[in-house]
């Protein structure tokens, strides 16, 4: 059996999450989800990143330890993406000394026998909410890193440094000839330039001065290791790297795909796999990077009141709706926009009036005029029209392009209604028995096909779509039609 192995970036802990960072969960999990569909051992891995100087001074403002602080914000993590229906097989904790710390130290011991790692006296830009030091190309005009609205800080200490510097030409060969592929081109070409530029080695630990939350140094108790360091080194932790039993990490790695934002493409297209070449270890196959959503038009903001709680949304209508409205109307890698004006005419347009409206009629009419199951089968236009849709969408899956995907379920429901309209499907029973047999088989194979194609997007509806059919998605080969109408799949907002 093919192997699948997926991961999103680690949420970091200094806050509750909003819309914007459940957008690359769902994204990731229609991925594992499509994966496991076609029949491979998928593994799908997310997580909490939980060290740093964000994470001690957010702690000490809430008035709570530090690690009773990433408790409780980890596991309100978890009730998020619960909530939306996330089928992740593993969540991966930096805090977590027994699973992830070993893999950390293994991946600091090997750079620093490698002669990568060492240690200087440093002197620069810090940006607290980047957990990264910046420089003044980074800040506008004022000296302000504009993403966070705040100035860095000036930081004097002593550091340990990793050879950044060093991979520039093996990371560069690697993208370039797509062995290490950075999906879409457009983000290839962004860390290329960036490459071109000349990386410039980057710090990897802090003074225990100044920073007390994080993994230690081996070997140097005055320095706890640099959060990215620690975070990066999650995807292989997860995996069980570097300890006795790590049978999933030779199952699964590389990794297949990380999914990230656009905001950390320096991190994983250079530092991560840095570390990697470093290491001895094979790099990921590919890193998918999407934009960002904004609120009406703005970027999401606390400062501007217009950060939406995606639980509040899923409570409202539904994790399906949510999903439907972040993987049909965002774009995957172009920044999309939220508003509830939206929402509700996609929910409307798309869901009630599509999906939910097809199922209802082909289920209503089914159950009205059959009295045993009716075998799967289809017309011969509704044949070629299926082949043609199915052929797009899997192309399309494979490419990320869900919005596209989507759009290919939506033309065979679209098929589906005018063939119902055109045969009259509804006065068949009474006019020719075995035609109506046969057109209603076809129509229901179709809306199979559908729930089956958009089990990724929308996976209880799709299951519910199923239990109206009678069938079980999984069985192409042994439909049979049992029609049962239940409640309405989206009711009408």
């Amino acid at each position: 059996m093919k192997k699948f192995y997926i991961t999103t970036a680690i949420d970091y802990v200094n806050a509750n999450l909003h819309i914007g960072h459940t957008l690359e969960k769902v994204q990731a999990d229609a991925l594992a989800r499509y994966r496991r569909m076609l029949g491979e051992d998928v593994f799908f891995a997310i997580g909490t990143d939980e060290h740093g100087d964000k994470i001690q001074r957010s702690a000490k403002a809430a008035g709570k330890e530090t690690q009773d602080f990433v408790d409780e914000h980890a596991e309100a993590v978890k009730k998020v993406y619960e909530g939306l229906n996330i089928s992740n097989d593993a969540f991966v904790r930096t805090s977590d000394s027994k699973n992830h710390w070993p893999s950390v130290i293994e991946m600091w011991k090997r750079l620093e026998a490698n002669g990568d790692l060492y240690k200087k006296k440093y002197s620069g830009l810090y940006c607290v909410g980047h957990e990264a030091f910046v420089t003044d190309k980074d800040l506008n005009d004022e000296g302000i890193c504009e993403m966070h609205g705040k100035k860095p800080e000036l930081v004097e200490e002593e550091n340990y440094f990793f050879k950044l510097s060093k991979y520039s030409d093996q990371i560069k060969e690697k993208i370039t000839s797509e062995e290490f592929n950075i999906i879409p081109k457009k983000r290839e070409n962004e860390i290329v330039s960036l490459i071109d530029q000349g990386l410039e080695d980057v710090s990897f630990s802090r003074s225990k001065d100044k920073l007390q939350w994080g993994i230690p140094v081996p070997g140097d108790e005055s320095q706890v290791m640099y959060v990215w360091a620690d975070a990066l080194t999650n995807y292989i932790s997860v995996l069980g790297w570097a300890q006795e039993k790590d049978e999933k990490f030779k199952k699964y790695w590389p990794a297949d795909v990380h999914v990230i934002g656009k905001d950390i493409l320096r991190f994983h297209a250079a530092i991560w796999p840095a570390m990697l070449i470093s290491a001895g270890i094979e790099l990921p196959k590919a890193l998918f990077v999407h934009d960002f959503i904004t609120i009406n038009g703005m970027k999401i903001s606390k400062s501007l009141g217009n950060v939406i709680d995606p639980l509040k949304l899923v409570d409202e209508y539904g994790a399906d709706a949510v999903r439907w409205y972040l993987l049909a109307e965002i774009p995957p890698t172009k920044d999309g926009d939220f508003s509830e004006e939206k929402f509700v005419a996609r929910y409307n347009g798309d869901l009630a009036s599509g999906m939910g409206n097809l199922l209802a009629r082909v289920v209503v009419m089914g159950e009205k005029n059959t009295s045993e199951p009716l075998k799967s089968s289809l017309v011969p236009e509704a044949e070629k029209e299926l082949k043609i849709r199915l052929k797009a969408y899997k192309e399309l899956m494979d490419k990320y392009a869900f919005n596209e995907a989507i759009k290919e379920a939506q033309a065979l429901m679209a098929f589906t209604d005018k063939r119902i309209n055109d045969t009259r499907l509804w006065e068949l029973p009474d006019k020719d028995e075995e035609q109506f047999k046969k057109e209603m088989a076809s129509a229901a194979t179709i809306v199979a096909y559908i729930a089956w194609m958009l089990t990724p997007i929308i996976p209880e509806s799709a299951q519910e779509a199923a239990n109206q059919l009678g069938i079980k998605l999984e069985n192409k080969d042994k439909w049979e039609f049992n029609f049962k109408k239940g409640d309405a799949l989206f009711p009408r907002l």
